[in-house]
């Protein structure tokens, strides 16, 4: 009777490395994955990152004048609270689904169409707001959730069209990261490409300014 071609061979070595080798690479497969998937549900903790430089007080904008005199509870600074937050995984696992579930919750729309006027400041009840409406949501959520209101400072830049906006500053141990209504992405504070003008102080009413060379007059409808 013929050999079979392999017939001499002991192929038993040669199987238990190719299986050796598949299930090795499954596993890193699977590794891969995981951490992929950790990624994007922001449950790694993002690098230690320099915080943006305060460089002394500013003048809050009127739009945040009113609101505070309407809501003085979401102003007042309780300095008993920490002004920055020892960030956890499970922390920024948080403040990820928090923005990306805010950013998809609100129709963006400008205070002009919305209420026939400029910088109208407000939790967006009826679905509808601009960009500090999100951010004063997201605020509104994550003290909900047990996160120190101080370390959560509402921001004003100016964004790549050169038009102000606003931003929610988030001071951890790891750096200060912005939460965005125009991306999901929470980023560090010199990743945005935006310039800092100021935001809210953390030891009272007075806000803080973060360098800009100018102040707008008001937040961008975006």
């Amino acid at each position: 009777m013929r050999q079979p071609l392999f017939g001499s061979l002991n192929t038993r070595p040669f199987l238990k490395r190719t299986l050796r080798r598949v299930g090795f690479t499954l596993a890193l497969t699977v590794i891969a994955m995981g951490a992929q998937a950790q990624t994007q549900t922001g449950s790694i903790l993002p690098r230690v990152t320099p915080p943006v430089t305060q460089m002394g007080a500013a003048r809050p904008i009127i739009g945040w004048v009113r609101f505070c005199e309407q809501k003085p509870a979401e102003c007042a600074v309780d300095t008993s609270e920490p002004a920055k937050i020892n960030l956890s995984a499970k922390d920024w696992k948080t403040l990820n689904q928090v923005n990306q579930q805010v950013n998809a919750a609100i129709e963006a729309k400008t205070d002009k169409d919305h209420w026939g006027v400029d910088d109208v400041w407000g939790f967006a009840e009826d679905g509808y707001g601009d960009c500090e409406d999100y951010q004063l949501v997201k605020r509104k959520h994550l003290v909900e959730a047990g996160f120190p209101r101080r370390a959560l400072r509402m921001t004003v830049v100016i964004d790549e069209e050169g038009a102000g906006h606003a931003v929610m500053m988030v001071r951890t141990n790891r750096g200060d990261f912005i939460l965005d209504n125009k991306k999901n992405a929470i980023l560090p504070w010199h990743k945005t490409g935006y310039t800092y003008i100021k935001r809210e102080g953390d030891q009272g009413s007075t806000w803080a300014s973060l360098g800009g060379l100018t102040s707008p007059t008001m937040t961008a409808n975006q």
